[in-house]
């Protein structure tokens, strides 16, 4: 423009670069463009029509509006339609995802679509080794999985790439994104400001079939951080902290946006640490506002572009001055202290200078077995900095772990660059063992061999989740989550007795000394080493590859569509279980060796409840089949009410469904015969996967009608044919006495959803709309 103000020489000046420049959404991708305009256009209608200022969490939901001018908004109530920018799968998950999106017919996916190769990758030797052996053992499915991706257009992250999440933060979520992604914590891209949630396989398929995507509007939990962190607080104490407050299921139905003067305290990554555990108080996702240190980040991770870009739309990514939040939580990281959660629950939080003396007076083992650090949650650049400045500190003073110790980089790009950068071999030199790039012992991946199953025993992770028996399988694993450098130093220390603020550790010289608080850099000072190439782009055209699942395959099975609704009430139907207690995903569809079963459905289906309790009698995998009055597993009694054409229905109590979003724990009910969960409440996910496969995800209106139903008795719902929104179903109990008695119980099913119930599955109800569309 000077130039040709200065006369100096003649231009030609393109229309075209008068306007924005185009910014690809990812190196990956470069004909896949950001589209911020159409965001802004879709914020400015909503605003127009609420007339009031919004939240970020809203900006960003109602900016991704299928019809912005005429959809119902409010929040916690209505049912939104929206147009995710893309969508992220896990291997586990993506093997039912895949198949089901082969059943839909469609010949390509219609938004970008990545496949990550990271949890079928046992943890046993170490990295290279581990790597190796799942290579060989999964090769049937990785071979599934990169011809689909290359069929349908997806691109695939080949095994050792790393976790899903942190691949995601490094090439994938930008301010502003929305992405769904077929794995619980995939609200780890908040840290960049992108709003990314956590969904079961069908609701996968629906975005890759260019269907709007239904998400009930979600309420919003406001964080305000103030202070700033220092010392040994990390950012994961932020998000133990909130657990502590809202509990497990205190998130359900909500956004949980962080906002206030201490945001800028906490790095890129460790804002999405925050994030992802925000899957363990049930949230719907979490988000941090756009900020010069995502700015940072996206410029060492090689986006600098997408941050100028960002800058230019920043208004639209942080939240408006008065915006109204429905819960608003205040926490100073001044005066947070380093904290430490479990065991057997995330939300049991304390501060780890009390976590001694409480596992003591409750009987906890106080000697610590295995330290692991790592996981999607904290594997970090930074993450794996400051654990190696703990443990260099006990290096210089002669002393090494005394508990075992593990460290999981968080993707091929962090495991090559803490090598080049020293921290790998500091860790290594204080007794660690570094795995492979992958989830590993976080979800059960874990080939432990210093204990026996049944031996009471504490580990301490950085990871997110402690379910019983979620690590090893072992029942008596009292498992607890907090930071890695606290995880680190706790290892070193080998006992939950020791504080490192205040506590000493004894030099191989016998002199005491104290830990100093870790300090080490977010961002590398150099550029990230990208190590090894581990990405495969789809071809251009892929309607010539062919994709292999054998008939006598044992991982792999092709789906075969579920039976119609046959316009009847569901009369009689037997109870399988009447579960108490905590009833997770894991619980219902069991992870670790099970992982391998996937692609299978009849298979994996063998692990069906097999970790709930049964209320009649205090035990995991025993029911009693009311045909032949025996106990007996609990996958085996429902293979036999099908066998014989019996009907039947689950009884839950809280929150049931936490935790995972695998939909496996939707599937094996349905496909065994199930039409029917009962519960005081549902998991968010858990609830729409039960929706999507035909079930009949149902509330008791009063909560104690939970004690009016028995094992043994029949049930009844009646009224499906007037089924319909908002409107209560009659359920009649009948006891083996022969009296009877009348209960109600809720749905949240709107007009599309009762649709699936009556198609038998979402993926029949989208076939079905195919065939009236062609």
């Amino acid at each position: 423009q000077h130039a040709l103000n200065s006369g100096i020489r003649r231009y030609h000046v393109s229309p075209a670069l008068c306007q924005r420049a185009k910014v690809a959404m990812s190196h990956f991708e470069p004909n896949e463009y950001i589209n911020y305009e159409k965001l802004e256009k879709n914020i400015n209608i909503v605003r127009k029509r609420l007339d009031r200022p919004l939240t970020l969490s809203e900006k960003i939901v109602y900016g991704h509006l299928d019809d912005p001018a005429k959809q119902e908004i409010e929040r916690g109530k209505t049912y939104l339609r929206l147009r995710p920018d893309r969508v992220a799968m896990q291997d586990a998950t993506a093997q039912m995802a895949m198949l089901q999106f082969i059943s839909s017919g469609l010949p390509k996916v219609a938004v970008p679509s990545t496949i990550h190769c990271d949890h079928l990758i046992e943890a046993q030797s170490g990295g290279e080794k581990d790597l190796r052996r799942a290579k060989d053992i999964n090769q049937e499915v990785y071979n599934f999985l990169a011809t689909a991706g290359a069929k349908y257009g997806v691109g695939f992250w080949k095994p050792g790439s790393g976790i899903i999440h942190q691949i995601i933060l490094e090439n994938y979520s930008y301010p502003g994104v929305m992405l769904i992604g077929t794995d619980s914590h995939t609200p780890n891209g908040g840290g960049l400001g992108g709003i990314c949630i956590g969904v079961g396989g069908a609701d996968a398929v629906d975005v890759m079939a260019g269907i709007p995507w239904e998400l009930k509007c979600p309420k919003v939990i406001g964080v305000k951080l103030t202070g700033k962190l220092s010392g040994w607080t990390s950012p994961k104490d932020v998000i133990l902290k909130v657990a502590g407050i809202l509990t497990v299921k205190g998130g359900t139905g909500a956004i949980i946006e962080y906002h206030g003067p201490g945001v800028d305290s906490i790095s890129c990554t460790g804002m999405a640490t925050i994030c992802n555990m925000g899957a363990e108080i049930g949230a719907t996702t979490s988000i941090f506002p756009y900020n010069a240190r995502m700015k940072k980040y996206l410029g060492k991770t090689g986006r600098a572009d997408i941050a100028a870009l960002a800058e230019e739309f920043k208004q639209h990514l942080v939240p408006d001055s008065g915006c109204h939040y429905d819960q608003v939580i205040e926490i100073n990281l001044s005066e947070l202290k380093p904290h430490i959660n479990g065991p057997f629950t995330p939300d049991l939080a304390h501060p780890v200078s009390d976590i001694g003396a409480v596992a003591e007076k409750e009987g906890w083992p106080v000697d610590i077995r295995v330290g692991l650090i790592g996981s999607c949650t904290n594997s970090s650049y930074e993450d794996m900095g400051r654990s190696a400045a703990v443990a260099k500190q006990a290096l210089a003073h002669g002393l090494k772990c005394k508990s075992k110790f593990t460290i999981t980089p968080g993707s091929e790009q962090i495991r090559a660059t803490i090598e080049r950068d020293g921290y790998a071999k500091i860790l290594r030199e204080v007794g660690g063992l570094v795995l492979a790039n992958a989830c590993g012992p976080c979800i059960g991946q874990w080939d432990r061999k210093d204990i026996k199953k049944g031996e009471k025993n504490t580990i301490v992770t950085s990871y997110n989740r402690n379910f019983t028996g979620r690590n090893d399988a072992n029942p008596e694993t009292h498992a607890f989550v907090t930071s890695p450098e606290i995880v680190t130093a706790l290892s070193i220390a080998g006992t939950l007795k020791f504080n490192p603020e205040t506590d000493y550790l004894t030099g191989a010289d016998g002199k005491k000394f104290k830990l100093e608080a870790p300090d080490a850099d977010e961002l590398p000072k150099l550029e990230f080493d990208p190590g090894q190439d581990t990405y495969q782009y789809p071809p251009k055209d892929g309607s010539g590859q062919h994709v292999d699942v054998s008939p006598t395959s044992q991982r792999l099975q092709l789906l075969e569509p579920f039976d119609k609704w046959d316009g009847k009430d569901l009369e009689d139907m037997l109870i399988l279980i009447k579960v108490k207690g905590k009833c997770t995903t894991d619980h219902i569809s069991a992870a670790g060796p099970w992982l391998k079963f996937r692609g299978h459905l009849d298979n994996i289906s063998n692990n069906l409840l097999i970790g709930a309790i049964n209320i009649e009698n205090g035990k995991a995998n025993s029911v009693r089949n009311a045909l032949t009055q025996e106990f007996g597993p609990v996958p085996d009694t429902a293979r036999y009410y099908k066998k014989m054409g019996v009907k039947w229905a689950v009884i839950g109590d809280e929150n049931y469904g936490e935790g995972s979003s695998r939909e496996h724990a939707a599937l094996e009910p349905r496909h065994l015969g199930g039409r029917v969960i009962i519960t005081k409440s549902f998991a968010r996910i858990h609830e729409t996967n039960l929706k999507k496969q035909g079930l009949l995800p149902l509330t008791f209106a009063d909560p104690a009608d939970y004690n009016k139903i028995h094992p043994v008795d029949k049930l009844s719902i009646v009224g499906l044919k007037d089924f319909a929104p908002g409107k209560p179903l009659k359920c009649i109990i009948k006891h083996p006495n022969g009296s009877q008695e009348t209960i109600m119980l809720n749905h949240t099913f709107n007009e599309s959803q009762i649709e699936w119930f009556q198609a038998g599955s979402a993926l029949n109800r989208m076939k079905e709309l195919q065939q009236k569309s062609s």
